[in-house]
């Protein structure tokens, strides 16, 4: 961990680091490893970490792209497992809002994506159903990273088969997916 300091001269290249990581790793990193309004503490090994993830999206994106189109979402027929997983993807989407739109909190909307990237991670992909909703939330996910992290959230919107990221509409929460099953037990 290096602490940054014009008097020690021991600053870190910011150019340097956009060379070796990329300017998206780069700033991935600042805003995740920090608040905003606090000071940042530089370590090269969080660089490394956000490089890793952004890895783990790309091939996540990759390998559901190559599978082909996916169908659109059918809540109805969904499992439990499907819902929780769909449930997860909407409480995100919500959390992520919120963080940036209200509270300008940059560094907990990538902890809740990065959170919600390692449920995708291990979702199924066998049934029509579970593609649907890695699309669903993937497509989230791009549009959720893409102030962020611009450049490689347009190559991934492009490989999902979708274009003008500029334009696209920033994900919107479905209430009635973040409803849990109640299921009523009478017990004797």
């Amino acid at each position: 961990m290096i602490k940054m300091s014009k008097s020690k001269n021991n600053g870190i290249d910011p150019q340097e680091m956009v060379d070796k990581y990329g300017a998206d790793t780069v700033r991935l990193f600042m805003m995740f490893a920090s608040p905003a309004d606090m000071t940042l503490e530089w370590q090269e090994s969080g660089v490394e970490g956000a490089n890793r993830f952004l890895k783990r999206v790309w091939k996540l994106v990759r390998e559901h792209s190559d599978k082909g189109a996916a169908v659109a979402v059918d809540a109805a027929s969904l499992t439990s497992n499907q819902k929780a997983l769909r449930r997860d993807v909407h409480k995100t989407i919500a959390k992520v809002s919120d963080d940036i739109s209200r509270r300008q909190t940059f560094n907990t909307a990538i902890a809740a994506i990065m959170e919600l990237m390692n449920k995708l991670a291990k979702a199924s992909q066998e049934s029509e159903q579970d593609r649907a909703i890695l699309d669903e939330a993937l497509k989230a996910v791009v549009v959720m990273l893409y102030p962020i992290t611009p450049h490689i959230c347009f190559e991934m919107w492009t490989a999902m088969g979708e274009t003008d990221i500029d334009n696209a509409a920033w994900p919107i929460f479905d209430e009635k997916a973040l409803v849990e099953d109640e299921n009523l037990s009478l017990f004797r």
